[in-house]
């Protein structure tokens, strides 16, 4: 079974979508029929490089009082705590380009090292501080999950590969992702958000089945 996730590495309820699923297929002991694929989507493309104080980005983008935003964090410290992932949010937070780490998840597919890159960067950001749009942050992650740092940071300035991720971006836009994450089962089945696992279960069950 093929399943693609269309996500950021910078979205909470990615994360969380991806640790329930991840628990729907251990519990239905699945692991070794599933193949994920992580596919490229920007929550906010045209974010500076320097990035954006938190606050500040969620009450521009969303409209959200600080009160709103402390109330949502801490729903998403929970749903992480449930799923045994940390999010620690901090006065002065801010928010990350993410354009550089989804070329590097691209070039990580190959290693077959995606998901672990993918998890690595999204521990990073949320729950150890560090800036993902930072090159030595960035290649400190290769550097963790194995993978040749050097090669992959190549790839950052190579044109081409630019423009490959942004035409993967916009294929799935045009299928009509406008929301992460979208999980889409064999190409043809999509649950949008973070489900709870029982919902994945069904989901896996009645493809299985079929």
């Amino acid at each position: 079974m093929k399943i693609d996730i269309v996500s950021d590495v910078v979205c909470p309820w990615c994360t969380i979508g991806f640790k329930r699923l991840e628990k729907a297929i251990l519990d239905l002991g699945l692991q070794d029929q599933v193949e994920i694929e992580w596919q490229p989507f920007e929550l906010n493309p045209n974010m500076p490089s320097q990035g954006q104080d938190l606050q500040e980005h969620i009450t521009e983008k969303y409209g959200a009082t600080l009160e709103q935003q402390k109330k949502s964090q801490q729903q998403m410290i929970e749903a992480g705590e449930a799923v045994g992932f940390t999010f620690d949010y901090f006065d002065k937070m801010r928010m990350a380009n993410t354009f550089e780490a989804h070329i590097l998840l691209e070039y990580a597919k190959y290693f077959g090292k995606q998901t672990e890159l993918k998890m690595r960067l999204t521990t990073a950001f949320f729950s150890e501080r560090k800036d993902v749009s930072n090159r030595n942050i960035l290649k400190q992650a290769l550097t963790d999950v194995g993978l040749n740092a050097e090669e992959a940071l190549s790839k950052l300035d190579n044109q081409e590969i630019r423009k490959e991720v942004k035409t993967k971006e916009k294929y799935w836009q045009q299928l009509g992702v406008s929301a992460v994450p979208t999980i889409v089962f064999n190409r043809k089945n999509a649950v949008t958000g973070a489900q709870p696992v029982d919902v994945f279960k069904q989901v896996l069950s009645e493809l299985i089945a079929e």
